[in-house]
């Protein structure tokens, strides 16, 4: 067992219908090439932010419409992942994730066309929607699930990274050609960073190991399952099967609280809330862009963490940390980038997905081999919440004239969060997952 492991590892297994030896294992190929197809697939959710005040200013819009087009987005995305996890196991990954690709890039490319707000629905929304829901983290997890048998916490907070390099790579630049040049070349350059990944999923990326006669990394070879037919009616069943039991409601319920006070809340109504205190776009975009930075190392740290203590513990302390850390963000607003408001930005960037390493080893614990659709049902109840925010925040907004209502509720919303985590039950014995 031990020299199969040794084996695995190194990418030498004398299997059949081996093939090409690579000194690194090709698991760490497929992660790159994961990795940077994510980032690829992130260049869109730079954008959002910084358009609100651009868009109103051409087209007269509210925030409540704009956001409104920016839920459509996240819902999408969120309510596509577990039939994306189950269509690659029907389909296969390249093919998938190829297509949704295209899909973003033809979303931002027909943006620049357009002249009336249903068209931002249309083309933001759903389109964009549909190609970021089929490289969701329910993508990550499949690749990690079939590739990796050792190191899946530390390889699940890499790729969970891949988003925050996308908005570290996109927002200065996005927000350097808004200011200089307009919204429309900015779209323009996200369907482009989108089409430039094709080509290396499809020369690069495999579905399983075994396509290339390998065994997982630090794992044993096993052949190829057959294709899986009738993806969308076995993602179904999956949620059903899940929905029986409460630890899926409460991983549901507080990813959803996540997804509201990250993706609805901070990447969509930070810049324009610090652009309602006189802080400049550009400023404002290089602080979510820092968010970022801290975020790759936050999440990469958590994945550490998940592969030595209880996940419920750790999804606690960040939950509780986060919300306490919105509860101060309405003082820190100003017009000029005090350290109190870096402080913040460090501390919330180390926070921002550190959730999802040990969301996804509670799945797999409790879930076993469905544990990527039930993963992708999860990730949706995130991209609700997201939605909701997204489009209650500009709401908000148009109403009160100012944020800090939504700040407020976010951080009640994390403290919640943080009790759900606590009572998730462990599985019963005869049904438990072993942890990896």
């Amino acid at each position: 067992m031990l020299e199969s492991a040794r084996a695995g590892a190194a990418g030498r297994l004398n299997v059949p219908g081996g093939r090409r030896r690579w000194r690194v294992h090709r698991a760490w190929v497929v992660a790159a090439v994961t990795f940077v197809t994510i980032i690829g697939g992130a260049a869109f959710n730079a954008l959002p932010g910084l358009l609100f005040d651009p868009l109103q200013e051409d087209f007269g819009w509210s925030r409540g419409e704009i956001g409104f087009a920016v839920s459509v987005d996240m819902a999408l995305y969120g309510l596509t992942a577990p039939f994306a996890a189950a269509l690659m196991d029907r389909f296969g990954i390249r093919r998938v994730v190829a297509v949704a690709l295209t899909a973003i890039a033809a979303g931002a490319l027909a943006s620049v066309w357009m002249t009336a707000a249903w068209q931002l629905v249309l083309y933001w929304g759903v389109l964009v929607g549909l190609g970021t829901g089929s490289m969701a983290l329910a993508f990550s997890a499949t690749v990690t699930h079939r590739w990796f048998t050792a190191r899946r916490g530390l390889v699940t907070g890499v790729l969970t990274a891949a988003g925050a390099s996308g908005q570290l790579v996109f927002l200065p630049l996005c927000a350097w050609i808004v200011a200089e040049h307009g919204w429309r070349p900015a779209s323009v350059t996200v369907a482009l960073a989108a089409l430039v990944v094709v080509p290396f999923v499809w020369l690069l990326m495999r579905d399983h190991p075994a396509d290339v006669g390998l065994a997982p990394y630090g794992g044993e070879y096993v052949e190829k399952p057959a294709p899986v037919r009738g993806a969308a009616g076995r993602a179904v069943r999956v949620l059903a099967d899940a929905a029986r039991g409460g630890p899926f409601w409460l991983l549901a319920g507080s990813f959803a609280i996540c997804g509201a006070s990250t993706n609805g809340l901070i990447r969509t109504h930070f810049v324009p809330s610090a652009h309602d205190h006189h802080m400049p776009v550009t400023a404002a975009a290089s602080l979510l862009a820092v968010i970022g930075v801290f975020d790759i190392i936050g999440t990469v740290f958590s994945g550490w963490l998940t592969d030595r203590f209880d996940a419920r513990r750790l999804l606690a302390v960040y939950y509780a940390l986060r919300g306490v850390s919105l509860l101060f963000l309405p003082m820190l607003m100003q017009a000029t980038v005090e350290p109190p408001m870096v402080f913040f930005i460090v501390f919330y960037g180390l926070d921002w997905v550190a959730t999802v390493p040990p969301t996804l080893a509670l799945c797999r614990e409790q879930y076993g081999e469905d544990s990527a659709v039930v993963f992708g049902w999860v990730l949706a109840s995130h991209q609700v919440g997201a939605a909701l925010v997204a489009f209650l925040g500009g709401v908000a907004r148009d109403v009160f004239g100012s944020y800090d209502v939504v700040w407020y509720a976010a951080g009640a919303l994390c403290a919640v969060a943080a009790l759900m985590a606590l009572v998730i039950r462990h599985p019963r014995p005869e049904a438990a997952v072993p942890r990896e």
